[in-house]
């Protein structure tokens, strides 16, 4: 499978560019997310981003270069690391990221994992989507439309469109009370350099006052590489907003996606899902794993992964794929804490 053509006005990018043909991580257009920070090393293709914290540098997934590279780039990423005394703590590692990061003495633990939509074999048919499509029938009574932002035939201000989508975002943290802060890093965002390539999905309340009839949206990332398509990375509604606009929007979205011939709507990591003693690798740190287990039974005050995991699994994804977490000797409470201070979780 040949991955999705690059725009035309967007390839002189060469970050872009390289993801576009070198990235293997579903998720890997987070990878551009502002704030980050990229290693390249001269006379080698390819680059690693990662976060700075302090005297950690937080790598984002693997490297993003040819096969034949992707060794070289780790190793000389490591050596630049060592000498600014840095520990380089990596996540949303897939398992051959996770098994070249182990070839340098890193421990690595499963860290949730992420699932993906076959969108040729999609459809809301069936006993298991009747839940579902009773919710969009819903939304639908209560005067719910979705369409695509920017498209053709999508009305009203872009302005204020926007102004409304800032709102929401507002409200929507302000529903999940007042230590709740926006998750970064692990996720899309809806500004930055690159948000024209993304795609966004708007549901609206049929209203006499049109600067106040957007109630959800749903935003999605391009994804290259073997399973190209897209990446579900950011949804947000009011705390008044019709119940069911969120599937209405989802639905639409992935048969829009499926009709345009996308193979794949990846749903991206879900951190302490499907935590699984047989995804472990011989690099696993015992004690570590025990950690991240007790997290994942205890720690919904900061994640709440088991809402997320449950609106990803009613859409019948296909099984589980695991994801990592890489570093060097032993996982210190310090590392967590700038982990969590990156995602902004704390």
């Amino acid at each position: 499978m040949t991955a999705t053509p690059l725009p035309p006005h967007v390839a002189h990018d060469v970050r872009l560019r390289t993801l576009h043909q070198y990235g293997t991580n579903p998720s890997g257009f987070l990878s551009l997310n502002a704030g980050n920070e990229y290693f390249t090393e001269p006379g080698v293709d390819g680059f690693i981003a990662y976060r700075p914290a302090r005297r950690i540098w937080v790598q984002f997934g693997g490297p993003v270069a040819p096969p034949e590279n992707r060794r070289e780039l780790l190793a000389a990423f490591l050596q630049r690391a060592k000498e600014q005394r840095v520990r380089v703590l990596g996540v949303q590692l897939l398992r051959a990221d996770a098994e070249l990061q182990a070839e340098h003495d890193f421990h690595t633990n499963q860290f949730g994992s992420s699932f993906s939509i076959s969108l040729p074999e999609f459809a809301l048919r069936g006993q298991a989507f009747v839940k579902t499509r009773n919710m969009i029938s819903r939304a639908r009574r209560d005067g719910i439309t979705v369409q695509e932002f920017g498209q053709e035939g999508a009305p009203g201000d872009v302005a204020s469109l926007r102004r409304q989508l800032d709102d929401i975002d507002a409200s929507w943290l302000r529903q999940k009370g007042r230590l709740t802060r926006e998750i970064r890093f692990f996720v899309g965002e809806r500004t930055g350099e690159y948000q024209h390539l993304r795609r966004t999905f708007v549901a609206r309340r049929e209203s006499a006052h049109a600067h106040e009839d957007v109630v959800a949206y749903i935003s999605y990332s391009p994804v290259f590489g073997t399973q190209p398509g897209w990446l579900y990375d950011l949804t947000r509604r009011r705390p008044e907003g019709a119940r069911g606009a969120i599937e209405m929007a989802f639905a639409l979205a992935a048969e829009r996606m499926k009709q345009h011939g996308d193979p794949w709507l990846h749903l991206g990591l879900t951190p302490f899902v499907g935590l699984d003693a047989t995804n472990e690798l011989a690099s696993t740190h015992q004690s570590a794993a025990r950690a991240i287990r007790l997290l994942a039974e205890r720690g919904q005050f900061l994640y709440p992964s088991a809402s997320q995991a449950s609106f990803k699994r009613k859409w019948r994804p296909q099984p589980a794929t695991p994801e990592y977490l890489a570093y060097p000797g032993r996982l210190r409470l310090i590392d967590v804490w700038r982990l969590m201070k990156v995602a902004n979780l704390i």
